[in-house]
């Protein structure tokens, strides 16, 4: 129908790749996020298509997660579109192919942390949500994994983790 350029997130705080929901539209919610605001329903935290208050960012990646659009492209949008609407943003969850995926620790959210969750609850050391939220749980059950697999038992999933856990070639 339409296609607008847009700024993406950095990769230590990248935009989350799967299918949502716009479940909240806002306005004016202050200079930062434009003159609109289209809220996801991204489990893990607070993340939209807004405006922006550095139009130079559009087509790079800097944002700390949003999708950021130029104002005057996220007000028609925002007309446009109801509440409930389909939003799928493409990528891989570990980031760009020729990066190595970011390490996690207690605190991060995300994607890449809700998979982590999911393999080690697969493996059977996760016994708890695979929400995207790296809790004291999710540090648990790292260290029990590093443990078992005689890695350094410091609860951070590192490129090392990764590998064991069949992530990375």
């Amino acid at each position: 129908m339409k296609t607008y350029t847009v700024a993406v997130g950095n990769p230590s705080t990248p935009t989350p790749v799967g299918e949502y929901k716009v479940v909240y539209k806002g306005k004016n919610w202050g200079p930062s996020f434009g003159p609109r605001w289209l809220g996801l329903n991204v489990p893990w935290g607070t993340y939209g298509i807004h405006g922006t208050n550095k139009p130079y960012s559009i087509g790079q990646h800097q944002s700390h997660g949003c999708i950021r659009m130029h104002n005057n492209d996220v007000i028609e949008l925002f007309e446009m579109i109801p509440l409930g609407t389909k939003v799928t943003i493409y990528g891989h969850v570990l980031g760009d192919q020729y990066q190595d995926p970011r390490d996690l620790a207690e605190g991060n959210v995300g994607g890449d942390v809700q998979l982590i969750q999911s393999r080690l609850k697969s493996a059977g050391y996760f016994k708890g949500i695979s929400n995207g939220k790296f809790r004291s749980d999710t540090t648990e059950a790292v260290k029990q994994f590093q443990r078992d697999h005689h890695l350094v038992q410091n609860g951070v999933v590192s490129i090392k983790v990764y590998e064991e856990l069949g992530l990375m070639e």
